[in-house]
């Protein structure tokens, strides 16, 4: 099953466009673009990165005595279960969502009878039961791409290429110090230092697996997405074998167009200006700070001269 599943897996650090990106992907007809943040990690990933990130964020790992229920019990997939099964309390409680939790449990544990159990079977058999059991889903018909978005997955990109032949990982950066201008609006922001340790470790792992998979992980810069969607994005999906959509010019959720991107991520216009504009709310100190922090990747990613620049797109 896991050679002919196609996902699309989108990472990026916090703040840093990847729910932007996922938003601007949704309602392509070619993809099944999953509704919320994945967060397909489970309770028991424990490595070294697990002190750094959310282990709800990273690549799941599964009992070996485990039944398929309880495999999909695992899952933490909090934005989904909570918005199916106490929608009072989600964040997303204002948008049409007609589906059960229990159905897909269902219809997950059956694939899973079906294939075996494995960590790519069983989240292959997650991503297809969630649009099966997604019952007011827009659906085109020309489905082939399963799309899903985790922040700092990139962490895990090498496993989820060698484990699933058939997909493909596109991670996200954008300018630290617009990130971190947006970071700082959390109720309980990470301090600046911790944020570029892990703002950095994200660039580092990109940079390291796209060596390693040269034809399938992909980097987009936050920048170019806000500026260019279609052109940015489109570029992309050419190196999937698919098709440019006019859908890919405005942010969406099962296709409805969004005025902003919010509560789907802290960036609420997904615009160069406004992007700039967040980075100039920092201090001269703050700036200055990130620089040092940051400045292996400045330069890889042409951002050295952000802060003064007023074309703000590489594509």
């Amino acid at each position: 099953m896991t050679g002919e599943f196609r996902l699309l897996m989108l990472g990026a650090m916090y703040e840093n466009g990847g729910n932007t990106t996922h938003r601007f992907l949704d309602g392509h007809p070619q993809m099944f673009v999953y509704p919320f943040e994945s967060q397909p990690g489970t309770r028991l990933v424990n490595d070294q990165m697990s002190s750094l990130f959310p282990v709800k964020y990273r690549w799941p790992v599964f009992a070996l005595d485990a039944t398929p229920e309880q495999d999909y019990k695992a899952i933490i997939d909090e934005e989904g279960k909570v918005r199916s099964r106490t929608p009072k309390v989600s964040k997303f409680r204002h948008m049409p969502f007609d589906f059960s939790d229990e159905e897909r449990m269902e219809l997950y544990v059956k694939h899973v009878q079906k294939t075996g159990r494995s960590r790519a079977n069983n989240m292959a058999a997650f991503f297809k039961a969630t649009f099966e059991a997604w019952k007011d889903y827009n659906r085109s018909g020309k489905e082939i791409f399963h799309v899903g978005y985790s922040p700092i997955i990139v962490v895990d990109a090498d496993k989820i290429l060698s484990e699933m032949p058939g997909s493909h990982f596109l991670h996200v950066v954008r300018n630290p110090w617009s990130a971190y201008a947006d970071t700082k609006k959390r109720p309980v922001p990470l301090s600046l230092k911790d944020y570029m340790l892990c703002w950095t470790l994200n660039q580092y792992h990109a940079l390291l697996f796209q060596k390693k998979f040269p034809d399938r992980l992909h980097i987009v810069r936050a920048e170019d997405v806000m500026a260019s969607p279609y052109k940015t994005l489109g570029s992309v999906l050419g190196k999937l074998g698919l098709e440019p959509a006019e859908s890919l010019k405005q942010p969406s959720w099962n296709g409805q167009p969004l005025e902003e991107v919010y509560p789907w991520g802290t960036i609420r216009k997904a615009n160069p200006e406004a992007n700039l504009a967040t980075a100039m709310e920092l201090s001269r100190q703050e700036q200055d700070e990130i620089r040092e922090l940051t400045w292996q990747y400045l330069d890889t990613f042409d951002y050295t001269s952000f802060l003064n620049s007023k074309v703000l797109s590489r594509a």
